[in-house]
C-alpha cells in the first residue's frame, strides 16, 4: 500500500464549512490519529475516505484498488444475528468458526457469540463493531471513537488487540479518529490535529 494524501479537502452542508483546506497524509505501515473537538469534521472525513460522500474540493489520492474496512461512531449492526453471524458477514469463509470464536474470547465475548446482538450491551456491541471490522480483509482500517461505551479495563484491552492485528498487516494502515488524547497516544505513530 502507498501513501494515502488528503490535499486541500473542503466540505460544507447548507453552507456551513466543516472541513477547510485540510491536508494530511496516512503513511502505510503506520496507526495515524486524527484529534479534534466534536463537531469539527472527523466523521465527515471518514465518510470522504470511505467514498460515502465527495468533498466540495481538493482530492484524495491512493486509496485506488485499496480495501476499506471500518468502524463508524453507531454500531451498524444486524439486530436479528449473532455476534458471530454478524462477524461472519465479512469474513465469509476466509477465517475458521474457531478462529472468530478466538477472537470474540479475546475481547470477553465468549459467552455471547450465539446470542443475537440487539441483546447485548453497548459494550459487546461495540466490541462486536470492532472485531468485525478487523477481521474483514483490509488495507486500510478506518476507526472512528472505536472505544465509546467500553470501560477502562476493556478499552485497553480492545486497543492491545487492534495493535496486535495491525502487527499482523505491516503494509498496512489505520486511521483512528478520536478526541481522546489517551487513546491517541496508546496507539497511534503519528497524531494530527485540527
Amino acid at each position: 500500500m502507498s501513501t494515502i494524501t488528503a490535499d486541500r479537502i473542503s466540505k460544507s452542508y447548507s453552507g456551513k464549512e466543516v472541513l477547510k483546506n485540510l491536508s494530511f497524509s496516512i503513511p502505510s505501515g503506520q496507526i495515524t490519529a486524527i484529534m479534534a473537538p466534536s463537531g469539527a469534521g472527523k466523521s465527515t472525513l471518514l465518510r470522504l475516505l470511505m467514498g460515502l460522500e465527495t468533498a466540495d474540493c481538493g482530492a484524495i489520492h491512493g486509496l485506488d484498488g485499496l480495501r476499506l474496512s471500518a468502524v463508524f461512531q453507531e454500531d451498524r449492526l444486524c439486530e436479528n444475528l449473532s455476534a458471530l453471524s454478524n462477524i461472519r458477514l465479512v469474513t465469509g469463509k476466509q477465517l475458521s468458526r474457531h478462529a472468530i470464536l478466538d477472537a470474540l474470547n479475546e475481547l470477553g465475548l465468549s459467552d455471547d457469540a450465539f446470542r443475537p446482538v440487539r441483546k447485548l450491551s453497548g459494550g459487546q456491541r461495540r466490541r462486536t463493531s470492532l472485531l468485525r471490522a478487523l477481521l474483514a480483509p483490509w488495507d486500510l482500517l478506518l476507526l472512528d471513537e472505536p472505544f465509546q461505551g467500553l470501560d477502562p479495563g476493556v478499552r485497553l484491552i480492545a486497543m492491545d488487540y487492534i495493535r496486535s492485528c495491525f502487527n499482523r498487516h505491516p503494509d498496512a494502515a489505520i486511521l483512528l479518529i478520536t478526541h481522546d488524547k489517551t487513546e491517541a497516544d496508546y496507539l497511534a505513530d503519528q497524531i494530527i490535529s485540527f
